[in-house]
């Protein structure tokens, strides 16, 4: 029996750059998920009778709104669900499966790296038919549809068992339970040399990989131990648990400083890596010697025609403008081109769906490529063993080799968090402010050439993205670039990206001095007074 349930509007609902993240607390209200998801329904037309993947990261509260969701869906008429055994679906296999089954779309379930728990975060989020986050236009509609909602109609009726595969009924809805790892494994076996991956371990090369009790724990296993020949224990913290064993997902050395703490240990394994709470993201770590986000995307677009997927070459390449100019010098002697996009994997999506992108990064430790419309971080794991495969080198061996050839793009991130948002979006505007008179000005024996609010025209679409980020890029080729974050659930995040580059010539390469580049700003907009912080947060 369907019927219909009287509500009202909750005034925030606007979805974010990776959907709507809040409180569990916040979610658990009476019908706040509910009008959420109803509102997603009512922006998109033609949804009846169609197919929609549903799934999540395993978090405090996911089962409970896969249930809520399933009887929503079944009240709106959607024809069939797909849903992971369990509530279980990391973000780059729903992608996949979204495209592989030629799915309506889909409704992701998770707060990525945020801490879970009943005390920690939820999220959720709708991805369109390519695989890929929801555009503007249509997070613009659910919000609007969030904001006049008055009712929503729902399955009154038992709720599915979300723990066996196979097909059941929800009303006149089928509801089929899937296993989460199949349909991804056999995408990473086409992409992949698996051979020589296999071979690497026959060797005795040693993998540690940490999945930070999150989602990607049962994909690591079975791809890594089961399928590749890894020696068993290669995946720690395999177990998805609701509050992540008490820990924070996020694959970023603060956070994983146990998997750190090992690779700088006296017997090391040859590569670390990890993993956040929905999957998409990655942390890779030779033996002694963190590769940051960034320069992972350069080894990776500099190396791809060794791997099989990419053996004919990249049509272009793709970076967040506060991810570092590393790749940019790789586009450049490829010959060709690199996009500088705002935050948001959305943005990627328009490129990839246009060909004119293969592979993208973000320096917040998300990297993919056109084999799905997400970042992936299995994916990053198996793309840097396959390069280590091929070239018959260990991790920090390429990465030096890789300074060598192209220079190195020093880099930072400093995140200050839980900040008033109203002192935040005060100082973003006295900023700006401040921009049309810094260019040619000389701050600590550097010059400022360029001074500006970043702004994004989409070659594909045309749309025009704007204010994303204040950048200040120096005659030194030091960049320093400030934005608000759109991830966070308490206040305002803030952070600072501060880039030198160094030659591959200079004498400086192994080390260079980023503090200069905070100072300059502090006597700038006395930016650390304004905010009423000392330090960051983390650093990265």
């Amino acid at each position: 029996m369907i019927e219909t349930i009287q509500t009202q509007p909750f005034d925030d609902q606007k979805p974010g750059t990776s959907g709507l993240r809040k409180r569990v607390g916040v979610f658990a209200q009476p019908h706040y998920l509910e009008n959420f998801v109803a509102s997603i329904f009512a922006a998109l037309p033609g949804l009846a009778g169609q197919t929609l993947v549903i799934g999540g990261d395993g978090r405090y509260f996911n089962d409970r709104a896969i249930q809520t969701i399933i009887k929503l869906a079944a009240g709106h008429e959607v024809g069939r669900l797909l849903i992971g055994c369990n509530g279980l679906l990391s973000t780059p296999a729903a992608s996949h499966l979204i495209r592989k089954n030629q799915a309506f779309g889909g409704i992701i379930l998770s707060a990525s790296h945020n801490p879970g728990g009943p005390e920690g975060d939820f999220g959720i989020k709708y991805n369109a038919a390519n695989g890929g986050p929801a555009p503007e236009r249509l997070t613009d509609a659910i919000f609007a549809e969030s904001r006049r909602i008055t009712a929503y109609r729902r399955y009154a009726g038992p709720d599915v068992d979300l723990s066996t595969i196979g097909e059941q009924r929800c009303g006149a809805m089928r509801v089929t339970i899937i296993d989460p790892v199949d349909d991804y494994a056999e995408l990473m076996r086409e992409l992949f040399d698996f051979d020589a991956i296999a071979g690497l371990f026959r060797t005795g090369f040693r993998l540690h990989f940490d999945a930070m009790h999150a989602v990607t724990g049962p994909y690591a296993v079975r791809l890594f131990e089961d399928i590749l020949g890894a020696a068993p224990g290669t995946v720690v913290n395999q177990r998805p648990l609701p509050d992540f064993g008490g820990g924070h997902p996020d694959p970023n050395p603060v956070h994983a400083h146990e998997l750190v703490a090992r690779m700088n240990g006296p017997d090391a394994p040859d590569l670390g890596a990890a993993s956040d709470g929905d999957g998409d993201r990655n942390l890779i770590h030779a033996r002694g010697l963190f590769i940051a986000p960034s320069d992972s995307l350069a080894v990776l677009a500099a190396n791809a025609t060794l791997i099989p997927a990419y053996a004919d070459g990249l049509a272009g390449v793709a970076r967040s403008m506060p991810t570092s100019r590393a790749v940019d010098r790789v586009a450049e002697e490829l010959g060709i081109t690199c996009y500088e996009t705002p935050t948001g994997w959305k943005f990627f999506g328009n490129l990839l769906d246009a060909g004119r992108a293969t592979l993208c990064g973000e320096e917040s430790a998300g990297t993919g490529s056109n084999h799905v419309r997400e970042k992936d971080g299995i994916w990053a794991v198996l793309f840097w063993l396959n390069i280590i495969a091929a070239r018959g080198e260990d991790a920090v061996t390429i990465m030096q080799r890789h300074w060598q050839r192209f220079g190195r793009n020093h880099y930072a991130r400093h995140d200050y968090e839980e900040v008033d948002a109203g002192k935040a979006r005060e100082l973003m505007a006295g900023l700006r402010a401040k921009l049309p008179d810094l260019p040619g000005t000389s701050w600590q024996e550097d010059t400022i050439e360029l001074a500006d609010d970043f702004s994004y025209r989409d070659p594909v679409d045309n749309s025009l993205t704007e204010h994303q980020g204040v950048r200040l890029v120096f005659s030194s080729d030091a960049r320093l670039v400030v934005r608000l974050s759109g991830t966070g659930t308490v206040g305002a995040t803030l952070r600072l990206y501060l880039e030198r580059f160094s030659p591959p010539d200079s004498p400086d390469g192994s080390s260079a001095d980023l503090g200069y580049l905070s100072s300059t700003l502090d006597e700038i907009c006395d930016f650390h007074a304004a905010i009423g912080r000392t330090s960051p947060s983390v650093i990265s």
